[in-house]
């Protein structure tokens, strides 16, 4: 990674963890991938966007394999998803082989915006939900 790159990705996630995901976190509609810590054991939340499409949700991760819920993933794919207000379980998976700047044009608008803005490693991530009802 080259240096400008290792400088956005640390003032990036610096804001992303003091500022913005602990406002996203509160809000209601906003979409949550809880993970398990790899190293605590402990639930942690991300804000996230992306799209479900049928049993499956798709996002893009914008430091791919340096960020934290990556990681996390890695050593535990189980996953939960607070989707339109409700969890589900599922399973997540890198899928490096997907065009991650393609698969943004496919997503929500504004997060795909967003990503492509401040990513400095672009990786296509799916979790398939395992209990959906509708």
């Amino acid at each position: 990674m080259s240096r400008y790159h290792e400088l956005k990705h640390r003032a990036v996630t610096s804001f992303q963890r003091r500022v913005g995901n602990p406002i996203l976190r509160r809000l209601p509609s906003q979409t949550l991938l809880e993970t398990t810590g790899r190293k605590s054991g402990l639930p942690r939340q991300t804000p996230i966007g992306g799209r479900r499409i049928g049993g499956e949700f798709w996002f893009v991760s914008e430091h791919g394999e340096k960020s934290q819920y990556v990681r996390n993933i890695q050593a535990d794919p189980r996953v939960r998803l607070r989707l339109n207000g409700r969890w589900h379980s599922g399973t997540a998976h890198l899928v490096p082989e997907d065009d991650a700047k393609a698969r943004l044009k496919a997503l929500p608008r504004m997060n795909s915006a967003a990503v492509r803005v401040v990513g400095t490693d672009l990786l296509t991530l799916r979790i398939d939900l395992t209990d959906l009802t509708g």
